[in-house]
C-alpha cells in the first residue's frame, strides 16, 4: 500500500515537472496559459512558444528519462551491481560512438540512422562487456564486469572525440547532442525512437520478476524455475533498446540511470518490479527539472542537460559511496 501511494505521489510530480518545463524558459509561461496552449490554441506567440519550442522538447525528456530509468534499473539487476549504469558500464559510450563513426565516415544524419547505429553500439558495447567480464573462473562478477565497462567506455569515449575533432563539421552537428540535450529535435525523431523505448520497457517489465530470482544467484535461481539464459538474453535485449533509445533521442546523459535506480531502491525495497516502475517515473522527473536548470542557470544562452546531470549527480554519487552499507539488490 505504501508503495502504490508513493506511485502516485512521483506520478503528480512527474505531472508538476512537465508543467513546468512546458512553462519555464527565456519568457515564464503561467501554468494556466500553458494548459490554454495544449487544450486551446488559439496560434498566438505565446501559445506558439509552448507547443511548437517546448512541448517537443518536454516530450523527449520523458520519453528520453524513461528510458534512462528502465536502463539502470535492469542494468543493475543483470550486473547484480546498485550502482551501475549504462555510463559506467560503457553502453553510452558504445552508441555514442557508432553514431560518431557513422557521421563521420558515412555522412549518416538522418534520425532513424542514429537509432540503428545507437542500438547497434549499445548491443556491441553490452555483450563485449559480458563476455569478457565473464572471461575467468569467478564468472561475470559485479566487479569484472563495471571495469570491463568503464574500460570499454574509456576507449571508445577517446576514439569518438579524435574523429570528431578531426572534422570541424561533424563537431559543429553533434556538439550539443553529444553533451546530452533534449532540444534541436522535432516530431520525427520522437515518432522513430518512442516505439524502440516503449518496445525495452516491456521486455524490462517483462524480465523484471525473473531477475529477482537471479539477483541471489544463478544457482539459486535456476533452482526456482527461471530460465536463465532466456532472462539474460531478455536482460540484454532491454538494455540496448533503452540505451540505445536515450542516446539516439537526446545524446549521452550521465548519472540519472545510476542515481534514479539506487535512490528509488531505498524506498522500494529489492523487489525489482517496484524498482523499475518507481525508475521510468522519477527518472524524467529528474531530466526534466536538470533540464530547467539548464535553461535558467545562464544569463545567456543555456547549459545542455547532460552537464547538469552531471554537476547534480557527482556528489549524489559521493554521499552513496560514502554510506557504510549500499543498498542491496
Amino acid at each position: 500500500m505504501t508503495r502504490s501511494i508513493g506511485l502516485v505521489v512521483a506520478l503528480i510530480a512527474l505531472g508538476a515537472a512537465v508543467i513546468v518545463s512546458l512553462g519555464v524558459g527565456a519568457r515564464v509561461v503561467a501554468p494556466t496559459a500553458v494548459l490554454d496552449a495544449l487544450f486551446a490554441y488559439d496560434g498566438s506567440d505565446l501559445h506558439a512558444i509552448v507547443r511548437d519550442a517546448r512541448l517537443p522538447r518536454t516530450v523527449i525528456g520523458v520519453i528520453a528519462g524513461i528510458a534512462l530509468g528502465g536502463c539502470g534499473a535492469l542494468i543493475q539487476a543483470y550486473t547484480r551491481n546498485p550502482l551501475a549504469d549504462p555510463g559506467i558500464l560503457g553502453v553510452n559510450a558504445g552508441a555514442t560512438f557508432a553514431i560518431t563513426m557513422g557521421a563521420g565516415f558515412l555522412g549518416l544524419r538522418a534520425p532513424l540512422q542514429y537509432m540503428w547505429l545507437s542500438l547497434g553500439g549499445a548491443l556491441v558495447v553490452t555483450l563485449l562487456v559480458y563476455v569478457i567480464g565473464r572471461a575467468s573462473r569467478e564468472g561475470a562478477t559485479p566487479i569484472r564486469m563495471t571495469l570491463t565497462g568503464v574500460a570499454l567506455g574509456a576507449i571508445l569515449t577517446g576514439l569518438s572525440s579524435i574523429v570528431v575533432l578531426k572534422n570541424l563539421e561533424i563537431f559543429s552537428s553533434l556538439r550539443f547532442w553529444g553533451m546530452g540535450s533534449l532540444g534541436g529535435r522535432n516530431a520525427e525523431v520522437i515518432s522513430t525512437v518512442a516505439p524502440v523505448v516503449i518496445l525495452g520497457l516491456i521486455i524490462a517489465a517483462f524480465a523484471s520478476g525473473s531477475l529477482n530470482a537471479i539477483a541471489l544467484g544463478d544457482d539459486l535461481g535456476a533452482s526456482l524455475g527461471v530460465n536463465i539464459p532466456l532472462t539474460r538474453g531478455l536482460a540484454i535485449a532491454g538494455v540496448t533498446l533503452l540505451a540505445g533509445g536515450a542516446v539516439a533521442l537526446a545524446g549521452p546523459i550521465a548519472f540519472v540511470g545510476l542515481m534514479v535506480p539506487h535512490a528509488v531502491r531505498w524506498f522500494t525495497g529489492p523487489d525489482q518490479r517496484w524498482i523499475l516502475a518507481f525508475a521510468v517515473v522519477v527518472a524524467p522527473v529528474l531530466l526534466l527539472v536538470s533540464d530547467v536548470i539548464g535553461r535558467v542557470v545562464l544569463p545567456e544562452g543555456e547549459l545542455p542537460v547532460g552537464i547538469v546531470t552531471v554537476v547534480l549527480g557527482a556528489p549524489v554519487l559521493i554521499l552513496l559511496a560514502r554510506r557504510r552499507q549500499v543498498s542491496g539488490l
